[in-house]
């Protein structure tokens, strides 16, 4: 059976060497506890303590959290609109090219914008397309002139305003629509999860990239060449809003999916015939008519005289 001495408590080695080296250490006393002598504690320090080191981390933390917890800007701000401006240039080439090959089973917004949408990229989308409307389509009208002296040319800038209007207005309208009307399902199908108004908004410019190629391919003057690179576009652009919108709409039913899907390839073949149709309109000639002539007699025949109505033969 061990001793009594070896049973009670000892001061350790390591605590004199401790208190050898920082003389002004403290020691406490734990004489609260029912032990048979004192258990001295030496804590070893210059000033600093680990208390304080924690204590110091926590606030850090606590400001961190802070930091994160704090109130977003209003809508009507320039800092709230900031956000959706701070993207570089890899990642919109990225998107880009994510828009022009589209993948059945590669989401759109899941891979490329990752609950990070941007509005860069939609806005000088759109700005181009617009402008490359506007342009090609009076490039279209002078070499046609130069073909066919007979068409009558005049510069239309009206053409930039109605392009700009017409391209923005369903970049930001049908997003709109669509979002709301998803917004609206997920009331009546609980399952149904739709993208933000930001991702929707996104995802619809960069899928109007493919038509700027699409626009300056139509200078070729082959209509049946126009018309297939307009479906060749139309083709892959509306391809990309099916596959991103087809995750969120297949949990609702058949009707309302397939109504849905076939509204948003319906509304983005009718942007692309307006386009042609309206931007790539050939001048009818002008046929100038020559002045009427009054039909002249030769002077050497003689005229009858007129005779009076009582002297004519009856």
């Amino acid at each position: 059976m061990a001793a009594a001495d070896e049973l009670t408590f000892h001061e350790f080695e390591e605590a004199t060497n401790l208190l050898t080296e920082t003389p002004d250490a403290a020691t406490t006393s734990r004489s609260d506890q029912p032990t048979s002598q004192g258990h001295v504690a030496v804590a070893v320090g210059s000033g600093d303590s680990y208390g304080a080191e924690d204590e110091v981390e926590e606030e850090s933390d606590k400001a961190a959290l802070l930091q994160k917890q704090q109130q977003q800007p209003g809508f009507w701000t320039f800092n709230y609109y900031q956000s959706f401006f701070d993207v570089d240039t890899s990642q919109v080439l990225d998107r880009i090219k994510g828009s022009l090959l589209p993948r059945p089973g590669h989401n759109f917004v899941r891979h490329y914008l990752r609950n990070r949408p941007d509005l860069y990229g939609p806005f000088w989308i759109c700005a181009t397309l617009a402008f490359v409307l506007a342009v090609t389509g009076n490039l279209t009208l002078v070499l046609a002139q130069r073909r066919d002296p007979s068409i009558h040319y005049s510069p239309q800038f009206h053409k930039v305003t109605v392009a700009g209007i017409s391209i923005y207005c369903y970049a930001w309208l049908v997003p709109l629509a669509l979002w709301g009307f998803l917004r609206w399902r997920k009331g009546v199908r609980e399952r149904l999860g739709p993208y933000t108004f930001l991702e929707t908004v996104c995802v619809y410019g960069y899928s109007l990239f493919v038509f700027i190629p699409m626009v300056v391919l139509w200078l070729i003057p082959v209509p049946w060449l126009q018309w297939l690179f307009g479906a060749l576009a139309l083709g892959l652009s509306a391809a990309g809003l099916v596959f991103t919108l087809w995750p969120v709409v297949r949990e609702d039913t058949r009707l309302v999916a397939a109504v849905l899907l076939s509204t948003v390839v319906l509304l983005h073949a009718l942007l692309a015939m307006g386009c042609k149709l309206y931007f790539f309109q050939s001048l009818p000639p002008e046929h100038v008519t020559p002045p009427h002539q009054a039909a002249s007699l030769p002077t050497n025949i003689p005229l009858s005289p007129t005779l009076p109505r009582s002297m004519a033969p009856s």
